[in-house]
């Protein structure tokens, strides 16, 4: 049993509560002039009262906690992402240079046979030389030798062996030959700009790509490929950051790279899918609510959907192939400064469709897969690799 609490001043209970002194009093408390014509009310109705008004107050005191214990939760799921992001990254990384390596140490076998085989080759030919000057050396230390002989023999057995002597004398032997032409390694065969050789090389193995896609930025329901050329619509979703890049309602993905100037451009084959979108969009688009996929709302874009092709502008401009058939794959060229956004088919050399407009901010490569509604669409948007060329300004 709680003891009552006692007047300080009177001894008294401690019974009412003074609202306008935000005191607890007693009864001869209330008589006295310091709460004399206060509001004063008994101690369980103002308990109550102010318990409720507190309670209304840890209310959104419980929202902010809640709200921060879910913050926690999201950055403890950031630190989780950032270090798988980390991992598969390194291990991309590893696998990519490792197949550089893989080819190197090819090329470096390759290259050091061939050394061994002219080494092989030539060192035949020179040991043939060294043995026809071998065999000459030896018939003429022979002759050499006998002729000494004789010369030192008494006269009489000399003078019988004259003849010979002579004949043995007179042996000729041939000139040794001139070292011919290409008896040497060919050093700069194999040394001549070899870093060159084989990076150039190594460009018919190693694919370029114009454009990847930027993962930071892709809905949750798209698959992409480890090297980013590859994107999908997985049918299902992925616990993903839902951090400022990315697109929280559409299945949408930007470029990698965002271009202020120049000129651009990338093809990515559409194949087989029923839906798809392609095109350029500007950087402020909004990524987290409606859109307005026309370049009033920043999109510059062309689409495949139930059967037609068409250019998003408001309202829709059907697209017409020449020769008729399928797309297969789609060239985007963007021009800065020109203002101008066109989709070609590069396969049938013709223009699908030309944007013009003005330019005023970032603007990147944009990706959408479509819907895939029964797996009626799982194949995926693929960014062809280009061709890399170099010219030799010298030979300008």
């Amino acid at each position: 049993m709680v003891a009552e609490a006692k007047c300080g001043a009177h001894g008294e209970t401690l019974k009412l509560y003074c609202r306008d002194d935000m005191e607890v009093i007693c009864c001869v408390c209330q008589t006295s002039k310091k709460h004399q014509g206060h509001s004063v009310c008994p101690l369980e109705e103002a308990a109550q009262d102010l318990k409720g008004e507190l309670r209304k107050e840890l209310v959104p005191l419980k929202k902010s906690l809640r709200r921060l214990y879910e913050a926690k939760q999201e950055c403890d799921e950031q630190t989780v992402y950032i270090k798988s992001q980390s991992q598969a990254t390194e291990q991309q990384i590893r696998k990519e240079f490792e197949q550089l390596r893989a080819f190197l140490q090819r090329e470096e076998e390759a290259r050091l046979l061939l050394l061994q085989q002219e080494h092989e080759d030539k060192k035949l030919l020179a040991k043939k030389r060294t043995d026809n000057v071998t065999k000459d050396i030896l018939a003429l230390s022979h002759a050499v030798i006998a002729v000494e002989n004789e010369t030192a023999a008494g006269d009489a057995l000399f003078l019988q062996n004259y003849n010979n002597t002579k004949k043995r004398a007179q042996i000729r032997v041939k000139e040794p030959d001139v070292l011919p032409p290409g008896s040497l390694i060919n050093v700069t065969k194999h040394i001549s700009s070899l870093k060159y050789q084989v990076w150039e090389k190594m460009m018919e193995v190693v694919q370029y790509t114009p454009v990847i896609v930027d993962p930071n930025t892709a809905y949750s329901w798209l698959s992409l490929s480890s090297d980013l050329t590859c994107v999908a619509n997985s049918g299902s979703v992925q616990q993903l950051p839902d951090n400022p890049e990315r697109f929280s309602h559409f299945v949408f993905v930007l470029g990698s790279e965002g271009f202020t100037s120049g000129r651009h451009s990338w093809e990515v084959e559409v194949g087989d899918k029923v839906d798809w979108m392609l095109g350029v969009v500007k950087e402020s688009i909004n990524r987290k609510g409606r859109i307005s996929g026309c370049p009033d709302g920043g999109f510059w874009m062309i689409s495949h959907c139930e059967g037609e092709y068409s250019a998003m502008t408001r309202p829709g401009t059907p697209l017409v192939l020449g020769g008729g058939g399928e797309l297969i794959r789609v060239r985007v060229q963007l021009d800065y400064e020109a203002g101008e956004v066109v989709f070609s088919d590069p396969i049938r050399m013709t223009t699908l469709y030309t944007f013009h407009d003005f330019f005023s901010e970032k603007m990147f490569p944009f990706f959408c897969p479509g819907a895939n509604i029964n797996g009626n669409n799982p194949s995926p948007l693929r960014i062809c690799p280009s061709k890399v060329a170099v010219w030799n300004s010298s030979t300008w």
